[in-house]
């Protein structure tokens, strides 16, 4: 017998092989931009590569070279892996187990990544049987070279041995757990190509289900079966080419296997694929709308053959379909359409079939024959249709249903209908924005306020949202909240102020949709304003009477006030999980409250010394419960100014004096924390002889114990002492504020009285999201209304130390801080201070510090 070549020739051969064909494979791709050609071509050459080292090797001629899985049907991404099955007849001997071994070391040598099992027809079976990953692997086996009777013969074995019911049921739960460790959403900020919800597995499970059942390899075969439509299989092809390529481009880009579109990688691949950034749009954002709506669509055909596979493979037991209508039917509680073509000849129906779902508890969802003549008939929504008065009234039906709205609105979303009957909507389906705060796709988070907004009206949510659900089983037609979120960001993304331009098309809705008078001004008045009182409760101080004065005469009257609140608090509930918090909610809450007030006593801001008197009576009361005597405050309270009484609330004030009445002169400083009363978090006060440097110590202090300051009251005695108070949220995950006291105020004294330098606080590596899409940092100082100090307006990415920054650099300039507003939006901060002293009051001087300020706001 001839001998075996020497291993270095064999290696160099194969090796040289191999990496010429892959460089001519990726020039190609990227000259022509072929998918298919190259998946196929990529595979070709592996088989090519593979049968030639086993002939090499000159393996017994009873073994088979099996390829498996996504290599088994032909497809082969640039870093996807090699799934080979060596199919024996029986268990090898010692000297077949190590030519094996040697087999495949000389595959790696080469540069293949390999996966490999070693089995007999029975072993094969038996694993299939155990587990349905294995078994999908092995119904898209191919023979690469060997015995081939063997392969034939474990083929018709494991063909003969699949049960299509059970597979389709397996592949079911599997799409179900998958899509849960994806948050069942195909709007992930940093999707995976493959695995997320519209992804390339949602079309290989299709085909994966077809092959075990008999019904066909390939979306061709579907056609002709009559489970797709040409128009479908068209679509499907569209976007699997679509997905294909961007999987192609990543794989090549990093040079190694990612199917993740991370952050770090969008911008490249956008421009790669000939996305350009425009005055309102990053490439990466049009991109990514691309993917996403691309993913939509496959969710949208994945349930749809879904549903049909499911009837053929289980064929529905014989029941009479009850009739609902001339138009549609009941069946196996799903809404089913009497005739195929009635979209076509009725196209109000459209509109009509989510109304059904909406008022029938019964119906669970649509039939798949439902589905694929919607999917046909979207398109006959066009300008004639928007414009029938039917419809118009069909589509505010849908709105004013007292169950349903939010997943009728979400299959309309997911069937490409609502983007088509409001094309302004259809324009944000999809788009991404990467300000830092917004998690969600503009559609998503729109939809997401909207579900917000109901879920205050339901009973079982209560507990949630008391106060909000209250206000609304008392707001009479609050529909109109559901409109009013429906076109809040509706104009996000075309440059320019998004709720003035919201504000033209909400009142072109309510023009062209019949909402007139009062309620058209209400949803046009809440989609200009939707920012509003978000704006005034995290930047103004909420405590100052001539704020709630401004902010009620912007509200007019109780149900504007109403109606703004509750779409605020749904709108910041619906861009992060991160973003809202109960501090943010109690804000909005005392602002709501105090501006009721105002437009209860008739509008007019009270005077000062109303307002302080009120506080102190208050405060009095409440130190009446600590058996006080009712002189007790008075050695404090002679040393505060009105500016005091009116920045701090009665309990505040209360819990001031009870620590502080008997020590107003003290030499060491008192500290005091609690848990917040009124909200989530801690309150500290500190009380000491005014120091240099004592905001930025502070805010050092609480940020390596691990707190975020989210309120900030600053005051200086009429006798040279420092009163601050601070509201702290806990950043670190320790859920341990009560343990956190008396730690708090025993280091704080202790670093107060030594008067130790400040400490900055630890430095922490900054998000992905946050390096890949920077916010440009904008400083503003303007003098406030009585241009007695000066209000700070900052923007930046927030960060640890960001605030010990601002501190130190006020602290450098001899600026005095007054208040602080502490807004965090995600990986957004949203900082207002009130300031005065040092050179503030000549322009050059806020020049410098504006200027410095922004040069520390850098990342």
């Amino acid at each position: 017998m001839k001998p075996l070549p020497p291993r270095a020739a064999l290696l160099g051969r194969f090796r040289g092989r191999l990496q010429e064909g892959q460089k001519a494979l990726r020039e190609r791709y990227l000259a022509d931009g072929d998918a298919v050609a190259m998946l196929a071509g990529r595979s070709a050459l592996i088989d090519d590569v593979l049968a030639g080292l086993w002939r090499e090797q000159r393996f017994p001629a009873d073994l088979a070279l099996v390829a498996v899985g996504g290599y088994g049907r032909g497809e082969l991404y640039p870093a996807s892996d090699i799934d080979l099955l060596i199919l024996l007849p029986g268990e090898p001997d010692a000297a077949l187990k190590a030519q094996l071994e040697e087999m495949v070391g000389l595959f790696w040598d080469i540069g293949l990544e390999i996966g490999h099992s070693v089995r007999t027809p029975d072993e094969c079976l038996a694993e299939a049987a155990g587990d349905i990953t294995i078994q999908t692997a092995l119904i898209e086996a191919r023979l690469l070279t060997g015995n081939g009777a063997l392969f034939d013969g474990f083929f018709r074995r494991l063909r003969a041995a699949l049960d299509p019911q059970a597979f389709f049921k397996a592949k079911r739960i599997e799409q179900d757990e998958r899509y849960l460790r994806f948050q069942d959403t195909p709007f992930s900020l940093e999707p995976n190509i493959k695995e997320s919800p519209g992804g390339l597995r949602d079309l290989q499970v299709i085909l994966w289900i077809t092959q075990a059942t008999g019904l066909g390899r390939s979306w061709r075969d579907l056609e002709d079966g009559g489970f797709v439509t040409a128009e479908e299989r068209e679509h499907l092809e569209r976007c699997e080419a679509s997905l294909q390529r961007l999987r192609i481009r990543l794989h090549y880009h990093l040079n190694r296997r990612e199917d993740r579109l991370l952050f770090d990688y969008q911008t490249a691949l956008a421009e790669q694929l000939g996305f350009r950034p425009t005055a309102t749009r990053r490439a990466s954002e049009m991109l990514m709308q691309d993917y996403y709506r691309n993913a939509k669509s496959v969710t949208q055909l994945n349930v749809i053959l879904l549903q049909n596979l499911g009837a053929a493979i289980f064929p529905p037991p014989d029941q009479a379909p009850r009739i609902i209508n001339e138009r549609f039917q009941a069946a196996h509680e799903m809404l089913d359409v009497r005739d195929e073509q009635v979209f076509e000849r009725h196209p109000p129906a459209i509109l009509e079939s989510f109304l059904l779902l909406e008022q029938d508890a019964t119906l669970k969802g649509m039939t798949a024959r439902t589905l694929r003549a919607l999917f046909r008939a979207r398109k006959l929504i066009d300008d004639r249709f928007r414009a029938d008065p039917a419809n118009r009234a069909l589509f505010l039906q849908i709105f004013q249903q007292p169950r349903g709205l939010v997943h009728e609105l979400r299959r309309m979303n997911q069937y490409g209908i609502l983007g088509r009957y409001l094309p302004n909507f259809g324009a944000i389906v999809g788009q991404m924005q990467h300000d830092l705060f917004h998690v969600y796709t503009v559609d998503q988070h729109i939809l997401m306020v909207v579900r917000n907004l109901r879920r205050f009206t339901m009973e079982e949510f209560a507990h949630e949202y008391p106060f909000c659900t209250r206000l609304i089983s008392e707001f009479d037609r609050h529909w109109l909240l559901y409109v009013a979120a429906l076109f809040h960001d509706i104009a996000k993304g075309r440059g320019g102020d998004h709720s003035e331009q919201g504000t033209a098309d909400a009142q072109a809705f309510c023009d062209s949709h019949g909402i007139a008078g009062e309620d058209a001004e209400l949803v046009v008045w809440l989609v200009r304003r939707h920012l509003t009182m978000s704006q005034v409760a995290q930047k103004q101080d909420v405590s100052d009477p001539e704020v709630v004065a401004a902010f009620a005469a912007i509200v007019g009257d109780e149900r504007h006030l109403t109606a703004l609140y509750l779409l605020t608090v749904a709108d910041i509930r619906g861009t992060s999980p991160k973003v809202w918090n109960s501090w943010k909610g109690q804000l909005l809450q005392d602002l709501y409250s105090a501006t009721r007030r105002q437009l209860r006593d008739g509008g007019a801001a009270p005077a000062p010394h109303g307002v302080i008197q009120e506080r102190q009576d208050e405060a009095m009361r409440l130190l009446r419960y600590f058996a006080l005597s009712a002189t007790v405050h008075e050695r404090l309270w002679k040393q505060l100014d009105t500016v005091y009484f009116l920045r701090h609330s009665a309990e505040e004030i209360a819990w001031h004096t009870r620590c502080l009445h008997y020590r107003p002169n003290d030499e060491k400083p008192v500290v005091k924390a609690r848990l917040n009363p009124a909200s989530e978090g801690l309150q500290v006060m500190v009380y000491t002889r005014d120091q240099r440097d004592l905001f930025a110590r502070l805010v050092g202090f609480f940020a390596r114990a691990g707190y975020n300051i989210v309120d900030a009251k600053i005051h200086t005695t009429q006798h040279g002492y420092a009163l601050d108070s601070f509201v702290l949220l806990d950043t670190s995950g320790r859920d341990n504020d009560r343990e956190m006291l008396s730690y708090i105020e025993h280091e704080l004294i202790e670093r107060l009285t030594l008067q130790t330098a400040p400490e900055a606080p630890l430095a922490a590596r900054l998000s992905r999201r946050l390096k890949h899409f920077p916010i440009a940092p904008s400083v503003a100082i303007e003098a406030d209304e009585k241009g007695a100090n000066y209000v700070l307006s900052l923007v930046a990415a927030d960060r640890p130390g960001l605030l010990y920054a601002v501190a130190t650099t006020l602290a450098k300039h001899g600026a005095s801080l007054h208040t602080a507003k502490i807004a965090t939006l995600g990986e957004r901060a949203e900082d207002t201070f009130l300031i005065s002293g040092g050179d503030l009051g000549q322009s050059a001087g806020r020049i410098r510090l504006e200027s410095e300020l922004l040069e520390q706001l850098k990342i």
